[in-house]
């Protein structure tokens, strides 16, 4: 995009950067007004809002935790952040600790800075003090604290722009630069090639020993601006600590699993799902077969996609309104409250010794529990950890035994109506697996696991607000991306079913499905929506008349098969056809090898 143009006078190119979910677009919407231009960053589908205010062309970049490479949105926003005349660093006055590292990535580049610190209504409800003058003498640059969702500070802020220089590099970031000063090259081109975002010839890959020390800043930081009213330590500050320690830590974590399953498994999927099931089935399936029956013949193939067996109209859309969306809301309220708590940083640390025996540290522990919203995110997630080799165990764990949110719903639906104790056995197990192929891979992978570098925030009681909007519009997102796929899942097995593919298939994997695993062989099909979404495919064993021990064979076996197409894709973007297919290909071994031996000792 070109500098535009007013009066002949060159417009200064102003970008905002931020971590997500700071408040940076209610900041842009301020500056810009209605004249907003939103369009894709050349080559690429990351969208880039654009406008202007006075002299400036504003431009909002994606929320991003540091200018790096990994993924579309972080080289987008570093090559934004390249062509602009000033940074606007918009941070979230609550959790300096996680917004810090950022800013002080942004200070370091040599392009004039300003600091807006937003959220300073939330600072104060929540009895803290940041000495904001402490602040921006560390960083060298104007720090300007503000209400934006109230305006408060926003005038002040547009004031002060012009006063926006570059900020104070560390003495570390200065030595390391040193030897390069006089090439031809700027300081944020120079600091990128050596955190390894950008390939400069003789440049030595620094980043681990960047982002240590960056780190260690943060955190001398937060001690000197970050402080508390209250000065004695609470009950959530006691609460914290205990949770770092194994004994309380290890039965509280196994607390949280339990109420997740009797909120998953016993109330959602036990009393929501029955009544909307029930509700779906007696009022809007017979109205919507009506419906067709009135446009196309009852009984021809049209009719049999549309409102047969695995219609697109029928089966579809009771599997996500009454089966899959309430079990969805049910995981992400409960994670969100375990985020907000300031739960899964002590958990991280109190798993990291374990990690290490499979190959990770704690920091792993974020792409697992995300894992379980949903594996294809979690995939990409997986960038935060320290090492290729790292990288590449956890997305064999996440598409071999960990479930998403949808899926697990069932899984958990399923078991529950079959006992607790099932329940137990398939945690057993898949937990087993888990273990058993972090512990191989560690072993015969070269290289060896990085240390654990995470903050741990305070304890709070967590906002009913932010809990709710975060279940919402991780909710909503779930809907809007699985919605399409699973309606062109339906037509995939409807078309198969009407053409008699479906039993084709059935008949063929017969000695696999039905000798081996003991189960009725229209768990084919089953096999087969699950590779569209796991979800799919769970809820195709929902109204399958199956025993005990077959429910457990076929859910131990569903976990552990391949994950959906969406996750194959990002698995074999982030590892490469050669990785990908492999991963593809062993999990599909090891599911079926496990639930036939399963099957053996049980069924």
């Amino acid at each position: 995009m070109e500098k535009q143009q007013r009066g002949g006078t060159k417009q200064k190119r102003l970008v905002l950067v931020g971590n997500p979910n700071v408040g940076k677009s209610v900041v842009f919407n301020y500056l810009t007004g209605m004249y907003v231009d939103v369009s894709n960053f050349p080559g690429t589908t990351v969208e880039i809002a654009s406008g202007t205010y006075k002299n400036y062309l504003i431009m909002d970049t994606p929320g991003i935790y540091s200018v790096s490479s990994f993924n579309d949105e972080e080289k987008v926003a570093r090559d934004v952040i390249l062509e602009g005349d000033i940074l606007l660093n918009v941070v979230d006055g609550v959790h300096l600790e996680r917004d810090l590292f950022l800013t002080l990535q942004l200070a370091e580049m040599g392009i004039p800075l300003i600091v807006a610190v937003n959220m300073m209504d939330e600072v104060k409800r929540q009895k803290m003090e940041l000495d904001l003058d402490a602040l921006e003498n560390y960083l060298g640059v104007p720090v300007i604290p503000i209400i934006a969702a109230q305006k408060a500070g926003l005038e002040e802020l547009t004031e002060k722009l012009h006063l926006a220089r570059p900020g104070r590099k560390s003495q570390e970031i200065e030595k390391l630069m040193k030897p390069f000063i006089g090439r031809e090259i700027s300081d944020v081109k120079l600091l990128l090639a050596l955190e390894d975002d950008l390939q400069i010839d003789d440049i030595p890959d620094k980043r681990e020993e960047i982002y240590f020390a960056r780190r260690m800043h943060v955190d001398e930081l937060c001690k000197t601006v970050v402080r508390y009213k209250n000065q004695k330590r609470g009950i959530g500050d006691r609460i914290g600590d205990l949770l770092l320690k194994p004994a309380v830590g290890v039965p509280i974590l196994f607390l949280m699993l339990y109420l997740a399953y009797q909120l998953l498994g016993v109330f959602v999927a036990g009393n929501v799902v029955d009544y909307l099931e029930g509700l779906m089935q007696s009022t809007y399936e017979p109205w919507i077969q009506g419906v067709v029956s009135y446009l196309v013949p009852e009984g021809s193939i049209v009719a049999e996609i549309l409102v047969g067996e695995f219609g697109i109209l029928t089966m579809t859309v009771t599997y996500i309104v009454a089966l899959i969306l309430p079990l969805v809301i049910a995981f992400h309220l409960f994670l969100s409250i375990l985020e907000d708590s300031g739960y899964l940083p002590r958990l991280a640390t109190l798993l990291d010794r374990g990690f290490h025996k499979i190959g990770l540290n704690g920091r792993a522990v974020i792409p697992m529990v995300l894992g379980f919203g949903c594996v294809t995110m979690a995939s990409i997630s997986t960038r935060i950890l320290g090492s290729d080799r790292e990288r590449l165990i956890a997305i064999v764990l996440l598409s071999l035994t960990i479930p998403c949110s949808a899926q697990l719903g069932v899984i958990a639906a399923l078991l529950s109506q079959i006992g607790f104790g099932y329940f137990i056995l398939y945690v057993l197990i898949i937990l087993a697996v888990f273990l058993a192929t972090g512990t191989l891979l560690n072993r015969v992978l070269p290289g060896k696991t990085t240390d654990l570098l995470i903050d741990i925030p305070p304890m709070r009681v967590p906002l009913i607000k932010n809990v709710l909007q975060k279940t919402w519009s991780k909710s909503m997102h779930f809907l809007k991306e699985a919605g399409p796929i699973f309606a062109v899942g339906a037509l995939l097995i409807g078309v198969l079913n009407v053409t008699g593919a479906l039993e084709f298939l059935q008949n063929l994997t017969a000695p696999l499905v039905v000798s081996w695993m003991k189960l009725p062989k229209e768990a084919a099909t089953a096999f087969i929506m699950g590779i569209i979404r796991r979800d799919f495919g769970a809820a195709g064993f929902f109204n399958m008349a199956l025993s005990k021990e077959q429910t457990l064979v076929a859910m131990t076996t569903l976990t552990l098969f391949v994950p959906c197409i969406a996750s194959i894709i990002v698995i074999l973007k982030e590892r490469g056809i050669k990785q990908g297919l492999l991963v593809f290909a062993s999990c599909i071994f090891a599911a079926f090898l496990v639930g036939g031996v399963l099957a053996q000792f049980v069924a």
